[in-house]
């Protein structure tokens, strides 16, 4: 089995759900991949059921009626719009914190769960998780994810240590 039919199989059909909003994606303009799927093209992955994803602000109402007329549940949030198949696993989440916006200009191309799909530059992709990890109202468990995917990132990229916050920089070996 594939790591993609594995996750599939584990998503109950979160490959075609992806491969869905990634073409939807494409039709309106510079998108990119971030989180925990952008950083898993980087390095080695690990499993995630999220797939977050930037694109222009004003292309969401667009983005939110093509999802809808293709089945999905939408869910409205003050930071994202959700979107998710139902009986699927995988969770579809549009960021609408605008300090994002500008990561599609540099996206570079690469491959999503199988899926061709634009993600966040490797600087752009570690800026994102810093914002994150940085977050006093994002819950532990997750600012504790974005450190360790920050420090994953630092380990195989050491030229992006120095723009880890401090206290993440201080945990790696000199090297």
């Amino acid at each position: 089995m594939t790591a993609q039919e594995a996750f599939d199989a584990a998503s109950k059909g979160g490959y075609n759900d992806l491969a869905a909003v990634l073409a939807l994606c494409r039709q309106h303009g510079d998108y990119c991949v971030i989180g925990g799927l952008a950083v898993n093209t980087y390095v080695r992955p690990v499993f995630t059921m999220d797939a977050d994803i930037v694109i222009a602000a004003d292309k969401l109402p667009l983005i939110r009626a093509d999802l809808l007329a293709a089945g999905f549940k939408i869910q409205e949030e003050e930071w994202s719009l959700n979107a998710q198949m139902p009986g699927s696993e995988l969770r579809i989440q549009f960021t609408k914190d605008v300090r994002y916006q500008q990561f599609p200009v540099s996206a570079v191309p690469a491959k999503v769960l199988g899926c061709d799909a634009l993600v966040a530059s490797l600087r752009d992709l570690v800026t994102g998780k810093a914002f994150a990890w940085r977050d006093p109202k994002r819950r532990l468990s997750k600012r504790k994810k974005d450190e360790a995917d920050l420090i994953r990132l630092a380990e195989d990229y050491p030229e992006v240590r120095a723009m880890l916050p401090e206290e993440l920089r201080l945990q790696l070996p000199f090297s």
